[in-house]
Formats: C-alpha cells, sequence, structure tokens
C-alpha cells in the first residue's frame, strides 16, 4: 500500500516563500510521476505542478509557473514544491498524488492521494 504524507504548509505572508515536501512510503517513489494539486474553499482542485519518475520533466499551471519549483529526490523517495513569491489567491489545502511514471495535469490520472497541507497566505 502506498501512502503519501504532505507537510511545510503553513500561514505565510504575501511574498513570502514555503516548501512543500511529501514522503512516499509503502513502494519506491521512482515507480511513479508524482504531482501537487491544490484546493481552494468552495473550488474545485486544480492542477499545480507535476513532475516524471526521474525528475528530467515537469508541467506547471500557468497561474504558478514562474513562482513554483517542483523537484524530487528518488534516494529519500521525497516530491518537493518550492513556493515563492507567494499570493493570497495561493491559499488552499495542496495535495500530493503519484501516478504513472510520465506527467499528467488531470487528476484522474494519479492513483494515490495524500491527506493534504493547509497553505494560507495573508495580504
Amino acid at each position: 500500500q502506498v501512502q503519501l504524507v504532505e507537510s511545510g504548509g503553513g500561514l505565510v505572508q504575501a511574498g513570502g516563500s514555503l516548501r512543500l515536501s511529501c514522503v512516499v512510503s509503502g513502494r519506491t517513489a521512482s515507480r511513479y510521476g508524482m504531482g501537487w494539486f491544490r484546493q481552494a474553499p468552495g473550488k474545485e482542485r486544480e492542477f499545480a505542478a507535476a513532475i516524471n519518475w526521474s525528475g528530467d520533466s515537469t508541467d506547471y499551471a500557468d497561474s504558478v509557473k514562474g513562482r513554483f519549483t517542483i523537484s524530487r529526490d528518488n534516494a529519500k523517495n521525497t516530491v518537493y514544491l518550492q513556493m515563492n513569491s507567494l499570493k493570497p489567491e495561493d491559499t488552499a489545502v495542496y495535495y500530493c498524488a503519484a501516478g504513472s511514471r510520465a506527467v499528467f495535469v488531470r487528476a484522474d490520472a494519479y492513483e494515490y492521494w495524500g491527506q493534504g497541507t493547509q497553505v494560507t497566505v495573508s495580504s
């Protein structure tokens, strides 16, 4: 059974930075492409960033491109989301997901999900 545990969320002022981490257990992370999704109150879950199994291919939502960076350390079974220049509209619960080894932006392409970590950006 694959488990994903996110950490690193919190409260930050606009313009600040946070780094989210997602630890994969149960199977080696290198088997999976990984994604970060987010869900704001009253809104649907949306794609933020994704990375393939080896880390040499990534994709980003237009809303975070140039501000967020997804990376992975397969030796540590961990995926990261570095978030810079945060805006109040980035406030959401951020979810880590694992799926096929390629990069996917659709949530239904991911088989395993974490419980989420709250990110709140104050203005």
